[in-house]
């Protein structure tokens, strides 16, 4: 069943002079949000962690190529 999401998505940096990170935004509507992460690394050897908050917010955390990132779905 779709749902809508917006979708945060944050690149962490891993240089120790920048701190900074990447954010993007989006909103789309999705069957499964760990698919949608999936296709979107499909090339590159993925880890995912699920964290559902109460609120109904799924977060998960992926680490790609030594890089950390975040995909925050929240329903609207």
């Amino acid at each position: 069943m779709m749902k809508e999401y917006e979708v945060v998505h944050e690149i962490f940096n891993e240089c120790a002079n920048n701190q900074m990170r990447d954010v993007f935004f989006e909103e789309l509507s999705l069957d499964d949000p760990e698919q949608y992460i999936r296709n979107k690394h499909k090339d590159k050897e993925l880890s995912l962690e699920r964290e559902d908050l109460a609120d109904g917010t799924i977060i998960y955390h992926v680490e790609t190529s030594g890089i950390s990132q975040r995909y925050t779905f929240t329903e609207i």
